[in-house]
């Protein structure tokens, strides 16, 4: 968040961003109720929907803020075909890339200008450290954006940097793991009898696999799942022994959430119920525990 909050110093009174509709809780709760007093004002489409972005883009728009790959409900973003028009209307293209992170997707090769990392998740791995990260293209806007930095003193630790570097040595390692393990969970969810819908890019059936396919070498660890029955999401969460219910995302270890309650409970509910970020809407995060372990421990907390 403080890495977000020091690209939006970047921004001046009157500006317009267009921003992923179905983001993280916090970033949506940093804009509306923080910099939203500071006259910026926010626009949220579906940004896998490229034409969407197009009709939100007015003449004070001055970026746009996208998540490659949304949370929690991991629609794909077209990163070449949005930098394209904001190369066209000269806006900045800012990429929250943290559920594919740079080992998966490289947003600069598709365009991008900015990208943003909760390195918390993956990029440090082991649930052991809070940091943010952003990389900039151009080395002018990085000195500025560097400036605000050292202005505002959003400056990351010396300790929290060498945890964060630490686990980026074995980011891919992980990553493979990681992603094998979800593939078989998802293909398992999808063949549940109390499980209605599955999303997870690795799937073909996702709507979003063909772009992952072209532009990434991976579909990430991240599943999205509705189970058939609001009483079910109590039982899965209280019930799993290996899995633990918990907030974070992108260590080794497998975690659960419940984002209507947990990650997006500040956003309106009328608008939680459109996006489908519903109440029987869970959320995997994939470690690189055994799958079969993984997959028998949900069994068994689905049987009760």
């Amino acid at each position: 968040m403080a890495a977000i909050a020091n690209l939006l110093l970047l921004f001046k009174k009157g500006d317009h961003l267009v921003v992923t509709e179905d983001l993280y809780g916090g970033t949506y709760r940093l804009f509306e109720q923080v910099f939203s007093q500071y006259d910026l004002s926010f626009t949220y489409v579906d940004t896998s929907d490229i034409e969407a972005v197009r009709t939100a883009i007015r003449p004070e728009t001055k970026a746009l803020f996208v998540e490659s790959l949304t949370n929690p409900l991991l629609k794909v973003a077209d990163i070449p075909a949005l930098a394209l028009i904001c190369r066209e209307r000269g806006l900045l293209c800012i990429v929250d890339n943290t559920f594919l992170t740079p080992y998966l997707l490289k947003p600069f090769d598709l365009g991008a200008d900015i990208t943003v990392y909760s390195a918390t998740k993956y990029l440090a791995g082991h649930n052991d450290t809070v940091s943010g990260l952003v990389v900039v293209k151009d080395p002018l806007l990085a000195e500025r954006v560097y400036f605000l930095q050292n202005s505002v003193g959003a400056v990351l630790g010396p300790q929290d940097s060498w945890l964060t570097i630490r686990g980026m040595k074995t980011l891919s390692v992980r990553l493979d793991r990681q992603q094998e393990n979800a593939l078989k969970i998802a293909r398992w969810l999808e063949g549940h009898p109390n499980v209605r819908k599955v999303c997870y890019p690795g799937l073909e059936t996702h709507s979003g696999h063909a772009i992952l396919k072209r532009d990434a070498k991976g579909f990430g660890a991240m599943i999205a799942f509705e189970v058939s029955e609001h009483a079910l999401v109590e039982q899965i969460l209280l019930k799993t022994r290996l899995i633990s219910f918990a907030e974070s995302l992108g260590g080794v270890e497998t975690l659960v959430t419940f984002p209507e309650v947990q990650t997006h409970a500040d956003i309106q509910p009328e608008i939680r119920k459109r996006l489908g970020i519903n109440d029987v809407l869970l959320r995997l995060s994939v470690g690189i525990e055994d799958a079969e372990d993984l997959i028998a421990d949900l069994d068994q907390a689905f049987a009760g």
